[in-house]
């Protein structure tokens, strides 16, 4: 199994030199953790998609200490100057232009890499002990509910991997959203997270649409959680607008009810109870996308038949957590119905 360090400073240069020899590292951001390895680096890459069962054609977001080192691997119009200087470092990823040092590898073949600049403190550290960019998707097997703490990671990559660094819980819980420059005149969300659309588009003075169709999976995408069918638990997901009293009467012990705030409904002390767990007791839509795949991991190592989970309202943070749900929802590949079953 994986060893679990801590970011002392030692810790931090002895995972910047194994970084530096092709070495896969899983390590922490705000939004939450990714499997590092050298961006410049194909062999390394190649690794990452190995160790995750990641297809080749969904590419790898870049994380840079700077302003600067993002300029060193991808063109900077006016736009992405404007977006870094308001959220970075945070949980914003931009696709840009690519320069020919980043391999096609990280980029599913295509002209343009994403980039971001983390603000998790360890994984700034570390960014700037390697003196190299990171490519680091989330440290998960691919297509599974993204890690959220160490521990996560260790249970679905630890057999695989050297390394982990351990920054606690993840501040934000969701991952980065992401725009797309490579037109800088018509910039576009290509996946919802960390900040809405509208607070991009007031910093760009215009407004930015939000992409809503999900790339064929064998196609090469243009960025990273864009399938229809991401973020799954193994146990079968079915969404509700709310979670009813109706369904809370007739759920046994072998399924799981995921609330976004407290429920009010009564619980029957005369029949075995669902396993019930709550996204924020007080509904904040920010601890909800904080706690949203935690609490996810955890229902789904119960062994239930079924989940079912409650959508957040659709502002701010619950635009990212309902996208999240409803493709962790989705039918798997191969089933004929591709889309999530809301009741």
């Amino acid at each position: 199994m994986a060893k679990i360090l801590f970011p002392t400073l030692a810790n931090l240069q002895q995972l910047a030199g194994f970084l530096a020899r092709g070495g896969l590292v899983a390590v922490p951001t705000e939004t939450v953790y990714g499997l590092a390895a050298d961006a410049l680096n194909a062999r390394a890459c190649h690794a990452i998609f190995r160790a995750k069962g990641r297809p080749t054609t969904d590419p790898l977001i870049v994380h840079v200490a700077s302003l600067a080192a993002a300029a060193e691997i991808a063109e900077l119009p006016p736009e992405a100057r404007l977006l870094a200087r308001a959220f970075w470092p945070g949980p914003l990823t931009m696709v840009l232009r690519k320069r020919d040092c980043i391999p096609d590898i990280v980029t599913a073949g295509r002209p343009t890499v994403a980039v971001r600049n983390p603000a998790h403190p360890a994984m700034r550290r570390l960014l700037r002990l390697c003196g190299r960019p990171l490519a680091a998707p989330s440290a998960n097997p691919f297509g599974y509910i993204s890690p959220t703490t160490a521990a996560h990671v260790q249970h679905g990559l630890g057999r695989r991997l050297r390394f982990i660094l351990d920054g606690g819980a993840c501040r934000v819980g969701v991952e980065s959203t992401i725009v797309d420059l490579s037109d800088p005149g018509h910039p576009r969300v290509l996946r919802v997270g960390g900040i809405d659309a509208a607070a991009i588009g007031r910093v760009l003075h215009r407004e930015i649409a939000v992409a809503n169709r999900s790339g064929p999976a064998r196609a090469a995408q243009l960025a990273p959680g864009m399938l229809t069918r991401h973020y799954s638990p193994r146990t079968p997901l079915r969404l509700h607008a709310t979670i009813t009293p109706a369904l809370l009467r007739r759920a046994g012990p072998e399924v799981g009810l995921l609330f976004f705030a407290s429920p009010r409904h009564r619980k029957d002390p005369n029949r075995a109870q669902p396993v019930v767990a709550v996204l924020s007791p007080r509904g904040s839509l920010a601890a909800a996308a904080r706690h949203l795949f935690a609490r996810l991991h955890a229902l789904d190592q119960l062994g239930l038949r079924r989940i079912h989970a409650e959508l957040a309202p659709e502002r701010g943070a619950g635009v990212a957590i309902n996208d999240r749900l409803r493709r962790a929802a989705a039918q798997r590949p191969n089933s004929k119905n591709d889309r999530p079953t809301v009741a």
